[in-house]
């Protein structure tokens, strides 16, 4: 068993360069440099998604290759977080922490110069690449520099860069894309990537690099899990476009990703120095935690997805405007989120756990019953819910599915714990592109059978409508009366829309339902032995 852990001499590396000697002043400063990190990266997925439109528009994308913009990013980025740990004891966590944050920004401003989509597309990559560390990087230093007690306010931290971020990114994309131009959503990255730099320069302690680790690297696990994870990603983007396994490309990205990742899972339970501690996900608060975080993400990621395309799609709504109704699922947020590590010390982790994914479930199923006035003003309690749920949920899972790990597995678990939250939210996004699409083409057959043109009803409104536009400025009878049917059809589309949207969210809401009966069996933290082996 002990082969399958990481091995004690890159332990005790990591351990001195993640565990300085630092002043209260600096410890805080290095938390909150490394959540701001971890916020910007999770907010350049959502607020580039929210003005992908524009940017297409402006060098000369296609709609379909377009996709690339945002897909480059993402598969960077969850390529690199498995590797985070072990380039930190490599390089140090202040060098390489400190380089890949200043890379972030720079390459942040030169997608804003980017000319054509295949600059684009390589800048964004490298993006990600380098956002990517930021997001395990800021969990690891929380769950190691900070003393057990003040863990859970670190843990709030970052829940503003896994709940919060993604729920105002299409806010600010759209506020800053209608009032200023697409660039501004690479250069809002400006001055808080310099805050974020000088406070990281200011509270790491420099530390020796350990560049021997490289010959003692898991390559071909490396290799193995790069691979997969680029394939995986690929095809939870590409496939609904390209339908699915009617497409040999997707036919054979999905072959390489299950053969590269199966050999992946082998070679780490084989190997004498894993990339990953697989073992982790054995123990059982760790175990059903990550479960939970999986689908979090999936309902996370995929609630805002699905919100922005049903508010442009259906209520016409320009960027800006969903901007507006998608705030209320941040704003609440923001003034709660410091309150959960208060809440924390009164009740029982598990209890705000599981009302936080009833009221993130419940907000979906007040969606389910949607009508074609269903707009701003339907979904403002909506939203208000769901913020409340992501806000109780993600701090206390975070807490308790981290309860009892070492320090040396202090890299592992950040790794796995957000790579499956944000491979969720791939999932997820993926699984309801290719629902909303099945569920808009069944409710159109259904309404379109019903509308027959042998049905007495139907007839009327056409002769209607007929009668309308001939009063509007139509002169022929025939002009009149194939745009009547063409308003029928239009009208027959939006309704089936509107369908197909309920369902997702009631898909959602399941999915999560599924997350709360995960979460009723973690153990409370203080019935954990101290290693968390069991």
């Amino acid at each position: 068993m002990a082969t399958l852990l990481v091995p004690a001499n890159s332990n005790q590396q990591f351990a001195k360069s993640a565990e300085p000697a630092l002043s209260a002043f600096r410890m805080w400063c290095a938390v909150v440099g490394s959540t701001l990190g971890a916020f910007m990266a999770v907010l350049n997925i959502q607020i580039v998604n929210a003005s992908l439109a524009d940017i297409q528009g402006a060098i000369g994308a296609g709609k379909d290759d377009g996709g690339w913009i945002s897909t480059s990013y993402l598969i960077a980025e969850i390529v690199v977080i498995p590797l985070t740990g072990w380039l930190a004891r490599v390089f140090s966590v202040r060098t390489y922490l400190l380089v890949n944050a200043a890379l972030f920004l720079v390459f942040s401003i030169t997608c804003a110069f980017a000319a054509n989509l295949q600059q684009m597309i390589v800048l964004r990559a490298i993006q990600g690449f380098t956002g990517g560390v930021l997001i395990p990087m800021a969990f690891t230093i929380i769950i190691t520099l900070l003393p057990k007690p003040k863990q859970p306010i670190g843990l709030a931290l970052f829940a503003l860069s896994a709940t919060f971020a993604p729920a105002i990114g299409p806010t600010i994309g759209g506020y800053l894309t209608e009032n200023y131009g697409w660039e501004f959503i690479f250069y809002v990255n400006l001055v808080p990537g310099l805050l974020m730099i000088a406070m990281l320069f200011v509270s790491l302690e420099p530390a020796p690099m350990n560049l021997g680790l490289l010959a003692k690297g898991d390559w071909p696990g490396i290799v193995m899990m790069a691979v997969g994870l680029a394939a995986l990603q690929t095809v939870l983007e590409e496939g609904n476009k390209e339908d699915w396994f009617g497409s040999d490309f997707i036919v054979r990205l999905s072959v390489i990703a299950v053969v590269s990742l199966t050999l992946f899972l082998i070679i780490e339970i084989k190997s004498a120095h894993p990339l990953l501690n697989l073992r982790l996900l054995l123990r059982r608060n760790f175990g059903f935690g990550v479960v939970a975080n999986f689908l979090l993400g999936m309902a996370l990621y995929g609630s805002a997805f699905i919100l922005p395309i049903y508010l442009s799609r259906v209520q016409g709504y320009n960027s800006e405007q969903i901007g507006a109704v998608l705030a209320w699922t941040g704003i609440p947020q923001l003034l709660l989120i410091p309150l959960v590590p208060r809440m924390m010390k009164v009740f029982d982790v598990r209890l705000l756990i599981v009302v936080g994914f009833s009221l993130f479930a419940a907000s979906n199923f007040m969606n389910v019953y949607m009508t074609a006035d269903y707009g701003s003003d339907q979904l403002f309690w909506p939203n208000v819910v769901r913020a409340v749920g992501q806000a109780l949920v993600f701090t206390p899972l975070s807490a308790i599915a981290t309860a009892g790990i070492e320090e040396q597995n202090a890299g592992s678990a950040s790794a796995l714990f957000n790579m499956m939250r944000n491979l969720g939210g791939a999932v997820g996004i993926a699984s309801l592109q290719t629902f909303l699409t099945k569920r808009e083409q069944f409710h159109s057959n259904i309404l379109t059978n019903a509308v027959s043109a042998f049905e007495e009803a139907t007839r009327n409104r056409v002769a209607q409508l007929t009668a309308y536009f001939m009063s509007h400025g139509v002169s022929d009878q025939a002009t009149a009366t194939h745009k009547a049917v063409v308003a029928i059809a239009l009208r027959i589309r939006k309704q089936a829309n509107i369908m197909a949207f309920s369902d997702t969210f009631f898909l959602l809401g399941v999915a999560l339902v599924v997350a709360l009966l995960a979460s009723l069996l973690l153990k409370k933290p203080g019935q954990l032995s101290e290693g968390g082996a069991h």
